[in-house]
């Protein structure tokens, strides 16, 4: 008698799981019917699958992996990629609208490149939130990366260092949930910590869930000013010494093992550290080399590294594909100047004009337009998504100050109230643009999505549930984040 197996342990408690010993015993005659084992158990996966997309809606659980291209500073809507007409000149770009592969989704003229790519993509011009005390970029940083305000903000904005109590980056809740499924580092941040003023990395922690669910942190040696910090990557973390082979490792490993077992009172005393993890991340990391293979560069072709800008942010995008390839779960790159800076800094405060066209925007069309073709043209694009953002946009108004800062008649000050995002991959909608912005894109006029939506759908789309729980340093539980997935992102 055939029986396929319904649903993951529909009769039992515990849906963690798998096929009981009855389940694996009643499909053995399904080789009659030509079907394996291994076939039997994939009709079942792809049952519980369809069960839990019914339950959370659509493309659920689609993206195996995250690339979050995070744009600090707060770009400018208004003009890159929400063009207005028939406006006042002090809120109209001095930039030319222009058409795009999507007949309607018009971006101005900084983003070329990124206009041929625009059917890939969706553009959700409804981002917003009220700042209570989220004007300044440390605090709302804060709450794009881990969909909670900070308990400490000063009235500038600023926040404390970051602490042991703080929530998790996204990516490190992610890895925790969904570990990857090959060896391989789960979660990468780079070319630059998260930053402002004297405040570093804030947010960019696992908080209290660990250390060990902390990001490879890959920040090259060189200032923001370096546009070729990525040919300086060194992993010499991530390869075996000539000296010691993968069988020697592997019996050092199995050494430690039986070390360990005889000493209970050492393994209670780190416990807190989780140094196993560490430990055997680091091996199957350093013994299989993967990870090492995915940081070469030079493997790809000069017209390939062209194509993404030979700058810190283009390379930063080619690597973070790589690293999607090679297995790692999130990929967080960080625009590689920070905010209250000039040059490319996207803090534009003054000189908004000159420094858009020639710096900030030229870097942002070549790189995030390759990424995106090139994950398409490689079949990555279907499993991977890709968010484009930053923690607020610009005020729609030149010269006015929202934060407190100066501002230049060809300035923008921080504007939380609307701006735009970019996603893409994993069954997102292509050619679409979600949500509208008013008449001068001060103000959302339809279906306004808060960064913690944004952050929530990122969640749905690699199967998570949103609302999933966490405990914190004081064992105290915590959703991952109070909203639910803008589902209407999907096509």
């Amino acid at each position: 008698m055939l029986v396929i197996p319904g649903s993951r342990a529909k009769d039992v408690c515990d849906p963690h799981l798998g096929p009981t010993r009855r389940d694996l015993l009643r499909v053995g005659g399904s080789a009659m019917l030509g079907l394996s084992l291994g076939q039997v158990l994939n009709l079942q996966s792809n049952q519980a699958q369809a069960a839990e997309a019914a339950v959370h809606g659509p493309n659920f659980g689609k993206a195996k992996s995250i690339i979050l291209v995070y744009l600090q500073g707060g770009p400018s809507h208004l003009d890159l990629w929400d063009p207005k007409d028939n406006i006042p000149d002090n809120v109209k770009s001095v930039f030319k609208r222009i058409g795009s592969k999507v007949p309607g989704m018009d971006l101005t003229e900084n983003l070329p490149k990124l206009a041929q790519q625009t059917d890939k993509l969706s553009l959700i011009r409804s981002m917003s939130y009220t700042p209570v005390g989220l004007f300044n970029h440390t605090a709302a940083i804060y709450q794009m990366h881990t969909g909670y305000t900070a308990d400490k903000v000063s009235p500038s904005g600023q926040l404390e260092p970051p602490t042991p109590k703080d929530f998790p980056n996204f990516g490190c809740n992610i890895i925790k949930f969904k570990p990857p499924e090959v060896p391989m580092l789960p979660f990468v941040m780079m070319p630059r910590p998260l930053q402002e003023s004297n405040v570093v990395n804030k947010s960019g922690t696992a908080g209290f869930l660990g250390r060990a669910y902390d990001p490879y942190y890959l920040f090259p040696p060189g200032d923001d000013m370096d546009m070729n910090k990525m040919d300086k990557i060194n992993v010499d973390d991530l390869k075996l010494r000539p000296e010691v082979t993968s069988t020697r490792l592997g019996r050092r490993a199995r050494l430690r093992e039986m070390i360990n077992a005889g000493m209970p009172a050492l393994d209670k005393a780190v416990e807190s550290y989780d140094l196993d993890k560490y430990y055997q991340t680091a091996l199957n990391l350093i013994s299989s080399g993967r990870a090492r293979d995915a940081f070469d560069l030079s493997q790809e072709t000069d017209k390939t590294r062209d194509l993404y800008g030979r700058n810190t942010f283009g390379q930063s995008l080619l690597l973070a594909r790589r690293l999607v390839e090679a297995g790692t779960r999130v990929v967080e790159v960080i625009w590689p100047k920070v905010a209250n800076s000039n040059n490319h800094s996207w803090d534009h405060h003054v000189d908004l004009s000159n420094r858009m066209k020639n710096q900030s925007a030229p870097m942002l069309d070549s790189g995030l337009a390759a990424l995106i073709g090139d994950m398409d043209d490689r079949g990555l694009l279907d499993e991977t998504l890709v968010v484009a953002v930053g923690e607020f946009g610009r005020s729609p108004q030149r010269g006015v100050s929202t934060s407190g800062n100066n501002n230049s008649a060809d300035g923008r000050d921080h504007w939380p109230y609307c701006y735009t995002a970019c996603v893409a991959g994993a069954g997102i909608a292509r050619g679409q643009v979600y949500g509208e912005s008013d008449e001068t894109a001060s103000a959302p006029k339809s279906d306004p999505v808060h960064p913690i939506e944004l952050l929530a759908t990122m969640y749905h789309a690699i199967g998570i549930d949103p609302q999933s729980i966490v405990y914190n340093h004081l064992n105290q539980p915590r959703e991952l984040v109070k909203a639910e997935a803008v589902t209407a992102l999907f096509g």
